[in-house]
């Protein structure tokens, strides 16, 4: 089979109910040791119906002879029991056990290639488990056995005496976040889980709280004092070079921080440390957050101000927290089409611990996409769109504990606030151009209320052209309503998308919630990209010049209608400021102009309190209890 040499293939015939002969298995051992690792069997039937999944998970527990709830928890923790179709995620992980297949130049890792591994223990190509859930399933399971055997345990044991085993199906050595991988599986076999997979599968563990767990290997080191990380993630420093960030003292300098602004590598997790720390990078993020064991390196202090949105106003108020990940393709694998259960859990976590920190809420108006980051000003290129359309922002907010929906009910009113929740499943496919259907976190939008109208503002299907799709979280006034269609101001014009009852976008009824709209007698007002301070306010700090070219407060060359209504992110406008570091002068300057954050389009902007009006949104009746 090309995995042990020199090997034996015995054949034994298992047992099926009543006694009667199931299938032929072979057990594979090996001469020198005469050790057994593990079973495989032969071909099944194809498992049909909707607790098809359910089924394979309890025959190959019982043909690998591995815990039922263990192989459960680390499917769970991979990828919540989902197939993807057979893509890749964005690391090369492989669908129901999130087993990987990666090539990357110059790196011939073990870690790369489990897939192949339990294709080889299987004694079937590898296609197969890319593509057949069972399959999948079958070679996880394989896999964990062969890790208890080689770790000291034994087979057909209970689930606490298979830490080691989950430990090395991580894929990581224990104090570099293995730990941390299996003690989250094991947290899951104690609260037990159900759920329906995208495809329609209905997959449940039962909870066993009064479960403990062998645990010989030795804890994970505790968090070094200089890092700021929760204690549940495994964290280390990667600093970067502070060539790529500016050294501030945040929030003690008035730098208030007040958005956490998530984004995608497009590069491996050692790739973009080893950026990072280049002194020519002139970038840099706080966090970065790997792809297959959810481990954490702090790159930057959150004190400073890391160079991560290409904003500066941006820059200054917030964390940048990078993915391991890629937002559509990368040169070396299949396109990708999710990002890893362990990075999710692990960001939400931090996000949560540095939420908490700094006082930021917990919801989409201040945690946003790298993607939701305006132009500063019209010069600058067109603006990053990571991380991407198939990032589950509703899983997301799931796990930071702030539901995409907690907030809603009612039906959609004109004047109203809609927040954008299509559901992240089959039935939320949208086209994008360069991939195949498939859940996406968007809905797009379109110029009237028919599903072959032109998208708006010329927008097109390309994944990287934010100009017609509103992004799950997102809130905006709505326009029109037009029996199942709903109508939103997005970029100056109304876009439409099909919503019946509700189910791409729900109403926000909460009462006191207020909208931005031109104020009375103009035609439009100006949309900033950035809220700087006025040029006055530079006089009043010693040492600093104002220089019109970099510090002017420049509009963009968009506008808001008379008429139309935006969404505010806070109903509290801030102050202009800009951190001013020229030739050892260092100083926020903070001027009297205050700016309101909106969402206008995709993207975000400001727009000066003096110009605009704030109006009560328009409220419909709950529904009845």
């Amino acid at each position: 089979m090309g995995l042990l040499t020199p090997l034996t293939v015995v054949l034994r015939r298992r047992q099926g109910p009543a006694g009667r002969p199931a299938r032929f298995a072979a057990a594979v051992v090996t001469a020198s040791t005469g050790l057994a690792l593990f079973s495989i069997a032969a071909s099944a039937a194809p498992v049909t119906g909707s607790d098809a999944r359910q089924r394979q998970f309890a025959a190959a527990a019982a043909e690998f002879e591995v815990p039922q709830s263990v192989l459960l928890a680390l499917a769970y923790r991979q990828t919540r029991w989902e197939s993807h179709n057979g893509e890749p995620s964005t690391t090369g992980d492989y669908n129901v056990m999130g087993l990987t297949q990666v090539d990357l130049p110059g790196q011939d890792s073990p870690a790369l290639h489990t897939l192949d591994e339990a294709a080889a223990l299987l004694g079937r190509p590898a296609e197969q488990l890319r593509t057949d859930p069972q399959q999948s399933i079958r070679g996880g399971a394989a896999l964990l056995a062969k890790y208890q055997k080689e770790s000291g345990g034994s087979l057909g044991t209970g689930p606490e005496t298979w830490y080691n085993a989950v430990v090395r199906f991580s894929r990581t050595a224990p104090a570099a976040g293995g730990n941390v991988f299996a003690d989250q599986v094991f947290e899951t076999v104690r609260e037990g889980v159900a759920r329906t997979t995208t495809d329609g599968q209905t997959v449940s563990t039962p909870a066993d709280p009064a479960l403990t767990v062998d645990r010989p290997v030795p804890a994970r080191s505790a968090t070094p004092g200089d890092l700021e990380c929760p204690a549940t993630l495994s964290c280390r420093g990667a600093w970067a070079d502070d060539a790529n960030y500016a050294v501030t003292d945040r929030p003690a300098d008035g730098q208030k921080i007040e958005y956490i602004v998530i984004h995608d590598t497009e590069a491996s997790y050692d790739d973009t440390v080893s950026t990072f720390q280049a002194p020519a990078t002139e970038a840099s993020a706080h966090y970065l957050i790997g792809a297959g064991d959810g481990r954490v390196a702090q790159l930057v202090s959150t004190g400073n101000t890391a160079w991560h949105t290409g904003n500066r106003t941006f820059n200054m108020h917030s964390i940048g927290l990078e993915h391991e990940g890629y937002a559509l393709g990368r040169n070396h694998d299949r396109r990708p089409t999710w990002y890893s259960e362990q990075l999710y859990r692990s960001s939400a976590e931090l996000t949560k611990y540095l939420a908490g920190k700094y006082g930021i809420p917990l919801d989409r108006q201040h945690i946003i996409g790298h993607d939701e980051i305006p132009k500063p000003v019209d010069s600058v290129p067109p603006m990053h769109w990571d991380p991407g359309t198939f990032w589950d922002w509703s899983h997301y907010m799931d796990l930071v504990g702030a539901p995409i929906r907690a907030t809603t009910g009612g039906s959609p009113t004109v004047g109203g606030v809609v927040t954008i929740a299509p559901p992240f499943d089959a039935t939320n496919r949208p086209p994008v151009a360069e991939v195949r259907p498939r859940p996406q976190n968007f809905v797009p939008l379109r110029t009237s209320p028919d599903d072959a109208a032109p998208l708006i503002s010329g927008g097109t299907t390309a994944a990287s052209d934010v100009r017609a799709k509103a992004v799950a979280g997102s809130s905006y006034v709505v326009a029109d309503q037009q029996g199942d269609w709903t109508a939103i101001w997005y970029d100056g014009v109304q876009g439409w998308f099909p919503n019946p009852d509700g189910r791409s976008a729900a109403a926000d009824n909460r009462p006191g919630r207020h909208v931005a709209t031109p104020r009375a007698g103009v035609a439009s007002i100006p949309l900033y990209g950035r809220a700087f301070p006025e040029p006055a306010a530079y006089a009043r700090y010693p040492g600093v010049t104002y220089d019109a070219a970099v510090h002017s407060p420049v509009p963009l060359n968009m506008s808001v209608p008379a008429g139309q209504k935006y969404t505010l992110l806070s109903d509290t406008p801030v102050r202009g400021d800009n951190f001013y570091d020229v030739d050892g002068v260092r100083a926020v300057v903070t001027g009297e102009d205050t700016y309101y954050p909106v969402r206008y389009g995709h993207r975000l902007g400001f727009l000066k309190s003096t110009d605009v009006e704030l109006t009560a949104a328009a409220t419909a009746p709950y529904p009845a209890d």
